[in-house]
């Protein structure tokens, strides 16, 4: 007979603690899905005036001058392109760095260095780095006499020069990190075993390595794409003459006064949502794939 035991006396007050840290964590996010749904009379505050798809309507129309659909659009190329450069990037570093290498040490500290620098002193870095670039660009226009070309020339800083370079200095040091922790953990003798069989360089990385770590690979594109489609501080120096969604938003904060902003907030939400429900399906689909094998 299995004997119950009994919780201890610390159990109830943790758990108190937790849910209060569950509810100020999550809270605010439920007000505004909530406050979203609100009727035509809403507001932004409690009580609710009816309910309704009514401010969902409203931001389909535009908020005032913002296209949001253009910086919806532009946050999701943005995302896309970060998430796949981190990826690739992380794991060639983590294959690169399953060797020793010169300098390795100081390499892997100057990467991961960028975490606990100041987002907005990074953002200034890169902006200046690239009006730097700018200026010996025309420069070098200027001095080969392409007069035509120097009047048409624009600035180097965009959506994908510099504030993907910016979103990287944040994606790349924990896609480098969890590959390390995966590499560290990986059995070399699975890739010994097919070279004995036979296979290249690559048929082992594409048939035995890429298989296994493919559940991290996963998680390293969600964090790619998660982390760069909420980014305000890293980009709001280095976009140039655009805006992502993020930096539309937070500019809205001050200006609309209808849950439109709300409605704005819970579609943003729901996209982050739905690129983790993504992602866990696929680390479950290829969970059971290995299964299958292995069964």
């Amino acid at each position: 007979m299995k004997v119950r035991e009994s919780r201890p006396a610390s159990f109830w007050p943790l758990a108190i603690f937790f849910a209060l840290f569950v509810l100020f964590m999550y809270g605010p996010m439920f007000v505004i899905f909530i406050l979203s749904f609100q009727g035509p009379e809403g507001g932004l505050t409690f009580p609710m005036r009816g309910v309704s798809l009514h401010w969902f309507s409203k931001l389909a129309e535009g908020l005032g001058v913002v296209d949001i659909g253009a910086a919806l659009w532009r946050s999701l190329g943005l995302g896309v392109a970060v998430m796949l450069c981190t990826v690739v990037l992380s794991v060639l570093a983590g294959l690169a760095f399953r060797k020793r290498l010169a300098g390795g040490n100081t390499l892997f500290f100057i990467v991961v260095a960028s975490l606990i620098m100041p987002s907005i002193i990074v953002s200034l870095g890169i902006g200046l780095e690239f009006r730097l670039i700018d200026n010996g660009i025309k420069a070098a226009l200027e001095w080969l006499g392409m007069e035509s070309a120097l009047e048409g020339y624009g600035t180097s800083l965009g959506l994908f020069t510099s504030a993907l370079g910016a979103h990287l200095t944040w994606t790349l040091p924990f896609g480098l990190l969890i590959m390390f922790a995966v590499f560290n953990r990986f059995n070399p003798a699975y890739e010994e075993a097919a070279r004995d069989l036979g296979a290249t360089p690559w048929q082992g990385f594409a048939h035995v390595v890429l298989p296994l770590i493919a559940p991290s690979v996963v998680g390293i594109g969600m964090f790619g794409f998660t982390l760069s489609w909420d980014e305000i501080a890293r980009t709001s120096q280095a976009i140039g003459d655009v805006n992502t969604l993020p930096l539309e938003l937070q500019g809205l904060t001050s200006t609309v006064t209808t849950p439109s902003i709300y409605a704005l907030g819970t579609l943003t939400t729901v996209v982050s949502f739905l690129v983790m429900g993504i992602t866990l399906a696929l680390v479950w689909a290829l969970g059971r794939r290995r299964k299958g094998r292995s069964g």
